[in-house]
């Protein structure tokens, strides 16, 4: 048996991919212009049709922004987690995965993070820290705001890690398993319960135990996985779908 012929890039990709190079090389930051149009077809040797479907998919996936009109053209932004979310999200779709799967991984996932939140994150990161579980208390009536809390300081665990990819991944995974998009309710005694977890979390964190942090946070993930298996079992087994996540 043979190995399959690798199918060859579409110029569009390998345009795309010369521009990212550029910003790079050029030191690019956020708000900058890239070069005008006339100036990008005669660099990369390409007709304009190709250079454009090269800067929509930049677009897509958040590098650049292009404004319309004189002056106008492609701008250099940040990347963040939503193309993540989305490409993850039409994977396990593709693969019949129920969102169950996302809670999972977040069991595997998230113990580690704050162990290295509780070796690696600055004071900064930990005021901040902090500070969420201190503005999820002070609204544990106000469902949106603890919705709100709720994922600022597990992002704020992932990147405290000092691990890059965990701090997308938790971004994307939380994008996904929005529970109040996919029925899942959070009364007030459960909100409580999670302001709870998060203390405890924090605590072990400040005084960096990374024991102790990974530790309190696989009991508080593994709390919302029963909290859901009792309270709403059919929600965890339903199959992941792009339309209802997004």
């Amino acid at each position: 048996m043979t190995a399959a012929t690798p199918r060859p890039q579409k110029t569009a990709m390998l345009v795309a991919q010369r521009i990212v190079t550029d910003i790079n090389q050029r030191g690019n930051t956020v708000g900058d212009r890239l070069p005008p149009e006339r100036v990008m077809l005669e660099e990369y040797a390409v007709g304009r049709g190709t250079l454009r479907e090269s800067l929509r998919f930049l677009e897509l996936q958040g590098v650049i922004a292009l404004k319309p009109g004189p002056g106008g053209g492609p701008v250099v932004q940040q990347p963040d987690a939503t193309s993540l979310a989305t490409s993850l999200t039409l994977l396990l779709q593709f693969a019949n995965a129920p969102f169950r799967t996302i809670a999972e991984a977040r069991g595997g996932l998230e113990p580690m993070m704050a162990q290295l939140a509780a070796e690696r994150m600055s004071d900064e990161q930990l005021g901040d820290l902090r500070q969420s579980v201190e503005t999820m208390h002070e609204h544990l009536d106000n469902q949106a705001v603890f919705l709100e809390e709720n994922k600022r300081f597990h992002d704020v665990i992932a990147r405290g890690s000092g691990n890059a990819m965990f701090g997308y991944l938790v971004d994307a995974l939380l994008g996904i398993l929005d529970g109040s998009a996919i029925g899942i309710d959070y009364p007030r005694v459960r909100r409580s319960a999670v302001h709870k977890a998060h203390l405890s979390i924090y605590e072990a964190v400040a005084t960096r135990d990374p024991a102790a942090s990974a530790e309190a946070m696989r009991d508080h993930i593994d709390q919302y996985l029963r909290y859901a298996e009792r309270k709403f079992p059919d929600v965890l087994e339903a199959p992941i779908v792009w339309s209802n996540t997004f």
